[in-house]
């Protein structure tokens, strides 16, 4: 039987619906779509996880000494570098707006093959106002600043005032504006962090005049609507608060929510993201990028709200800020603390998706990506101070192993078939793992004596009967998790690697380096000193059911 031919007028249609098809693709800004239980973000059509870094503070403010940094960001296997544009330097002067910096940061980007997140450093950083223009910091008359109790001017912006949140959204806005005119061909540019770690700190709350006016008023009917509206799927947090008043439906903040500390964090935190997504309204209504707001994260089960910045997007009030401000895309913490695991379970509750624009740069680094992005679907995972890092750092190994397995990854992405593995401390034994229709029997490194031999890694279920195992210092069996034949097998493992989405196999284990097919090892063997112990590597696992 002959091939089919279509017309010539029948191919020249499907030849130009390609073409059309393909610009239209490329048209695309970067955005967030869900696929299962996740959320990607898309750059350039395709889902893209970024394997970052985040410069320090000032790195960016000088592009001569950006130069000689991009070759080493490009050395530490980085796909995408976090960056501040800060509004003291693109606004000097108010309505003159100076986008040089930006257009360097551009430059070096795209001249390395590098995406950028930028973090708009405005109205507040870390708690406090010092990136705000002289000319703002200079007018307390019109733009006030949040008061302790005794009535003294804290260092930080009052976010109860109209004229503040204007200004910062018209130079936010003059920035989305610059970048749609500037990149929105090349899309260097994928995401934007609004404000950074705001909060209050050391009070609770703003005790200014206009505060406390607010406070004593009744909480705004938009809140209220949004707390009736979700009051079965609220987080426990804000919930037992609204409870603890007999879930009244009006009043002021004291009379819905208690009288307690607790109570002016969720003030403040309605205040503050009603300031931030007023900021993002305005930048999105010129690029709509996605957006995102980080947190300085609640230390310890002791501190109170004015401990760490009142108000920010700490887990316990992400329904506040989700009621307040609807154009901040997810909410993001910055991880310094070594539970690593709960901070990260604390932000994927009722569907935030994970980012993390700023973690630990220590060696527990290459750990923890593999379980953001393995156990979470994160999206992003940046240590701050990047450019500190060494380039014997073990988080390059890890980044070149992800990078490989990043096809397979984006693809299972939010199917339940990709498990992380992460030991935190040396004295855990393991843990049993569902993946697809096994269980993995997960056992650690008891012998671990630092951050750079305890357990790491992800279980990848690729097929029927067939697994990708990736990391490092951790051994696993596999038993059935469905009806059928009672035991599992191992069949077969390759070692290998990924090569443009090829995998080319390498040794194939048995023996020692399996216990004669009980268990799959990483390392196969520590005393192979040729295959190198310390180093993550890609195991391919076959298995079969017996009785």
């Amino acid at each position: 039987m002959k091939d089919k031919v279509l017309p010539r007028r029948a191919t020249l249609v499907l030849l130009v619906a390609a073409f059309q098809a393909t610009l239209a693709g490329a048209a695309e800004i970067p955005h967030l779509v869900r696929q299962g239980t996740a959320t990607q973000l898309i750059v350039a059509g395709e889902p893209f996880v970024m394997l970052a870094g985040e410069l320090h503070n000032s790195s960016a403010s000088s592009m001569a000494y950006m130069e000689p940094m991009w070759e080493k960001l490009v050395a530490l296997k980085l796909n995408t570098v976090l960056a501040t544009v800060t509004w003291e330097l693109v606004e000097p002067a108010e309505g003159q707006f100076d986008f040089s910096l930006v257009d360097g940061l551009l430059q070096g980007a795209r001249e390395h093959d590098l995406k950028l997140v930028l973090l708009w450093f405005g109205s507040w950083k870390n708690g406090v106002s010092s990136y705000i223009p002289t000319w703002v910091k200079k007018d307390l008359e019109r733009f006030p600043r949040a008061q302790g109790k005794s009535g003294n001017n804290k260092l930080v912006l009052s976010p109860m005032h109209e004229a503040s949140w204007k200004a910062d959204a018209r130079a936010f806005a003059a920035l989305m504006r610059h970048l749609r005119r500037v990149d929105s061909d090349e899309r260097t540019v994928i995401m934007v962090q609004v404000e950074n770690e705001v909060g209050l700190m050391p009070e609770s709350r703003d005790h200014s005049a206009a505060a406390e006016a607010a406070f004593r008023s009744p909480v705004p009917r938009e809140l209220m609507e949004y707390l009736k509206e979700n009051k079965n799927a609220l987080l426990p947090e804000v919930d037992e608060l609204w409870a603890s008043t007999g879930y009244r439906e009006s009043g002021t903040w004291t009379q819905v929510f208690g009288d307690t500390v607790w109570t002016d964090e969720v003030f403040m935190a309605w205040h503050m993201a009603r300031y931030i997504g007023r900021i993002a309204e305005a930048g999105k209504a010129e690029y709509p990028l996605p957006m995102y707001a980080n947190a300085w994260l609640v230390q310890n089960d002791r501190e109170k709200p004015g401990d760490y910045p009142s108000g920010g997007p700490v887990s316990r009030v992400m329904d506040i800020w989700r009621a307040a401000a609807p154009a901040i895309d997810f909410l993001a913490p910055d991880i310094y603390l070594h539970d690593f695991k709960a901070v990260c379970a604390s932000y994927v509750r009722s569907g935030n998706p994970l980012m993390i624009p700023e973690a630990r740069q220590g060696p527990e680094a290459a750990r923890n990506v593999f379980w953001a992005i393995a156990e979470h679907d994160a999206m992003c995972f940046a240590p701050f101070g990047i450019e500190d890092i060494d380039e014997d750092h073990p988080l390059i190994d890890s980044y070149e192993l992800l990078y490989q397995l990043m096809p397979l990854i984006v693809r299972h992405q939010g199917t339940g078939r990709m498990a992380g593995v992460l030991q935190e401390r040396p004295e855990e034994e393991g843990t049993t793992i569902r993946v697809g229709d096994y269980n993995a029997n997960v056992r650690y490194n008891r012998q671990a004596k630092g951050q750079t031999d305890m357990s790491y890694g992800l279980i990848l279920n690729v097929g029927p009967d067939e697994y990708l195992v990736a990391g490092n210092w951790f051994q696993v069996n596999f038993s059935p998790a469905t009806p059928g034949p009672r035991h599992a097998g191992i069949l077969q493992v390759w070692e290998g690697v990924y090569e443009d989405g090829r995998w080319v196999p390498g040794r194939c284990l048995n023996g020692d380096e399996t216990a004669a097919h009980w268990v799959v090892k990483l390392p196969p063997n520590t005393h192979d000193l040729f295959a190198g112990s310390n180093r993550p590597r890609i195991l391919q696992v076959t298995l079969y059911r017996h009785d």
